[in-house]
């Protein structure tokens, strides 16, 4: 399974909060230490937030914080928010016209194997992605 750009920003803005759980950081900030659109960021955080992952408060003193201690965080429900579909071939759609639908056993190997991805990544919480978040702040030039 290839995950989305979105997908990708939506877990670094998360590591990046959860390294740093005192304090609020701002669009800008992630976006200039990820070298990454501040546009896109802030389509990216917005989704975050509107399903609970993030704190955003505007103004004077405001900024992102995580909405949740980062131990409530699994990378697979943030995946599961963050990705479009799971569609990973034609059969999956309601489009289908596969002539094979029928006899093929393709969808359902499929469909466990997505499971069974999924299931790995719901045992792994923000918190033991920036269990070191010295290291990877510095990594960031933080």
């Amino acid at each position: 399974m290839r995950l989305t750009t979105h997908t990708d920003y939506a877990l670094r803005v998360l590591m990046y909060l959860g390294a740093r759980p005192d304090e609020r950081a701002t669009i800008e900030e992630i976006a200039r230490v990820y070298g990454i659109s501040q546009n896109h960021l802030m389509k990216v955080v917005n989704n975050l937030a509107r399903h609970g992952w993030v704190e955003a408060q505007r103004g004077r003193g405001g900024g992102l914080k995580l909405a949740r201690d980062a131990s409530q965080i699994t990378v697979g429900a943030v995946i599961r928010t963050t990705e479009e579909d799971f569609d990973q071939v034609e059969c999956f759609r309601a489009t289908n016209s596969c002539p094979i639908m029928g006899p093929c056993l393709l969808k359902r190997s499929l469909a466990d194997a997505m499971d069974a991805y999924l299931a790995v990544l719901d045992g792994v919480t923000l918190a033991s992605l920036v269990r070191q978040p010295r290291q990877l702040l510095a990594a960031l030039a933080v």
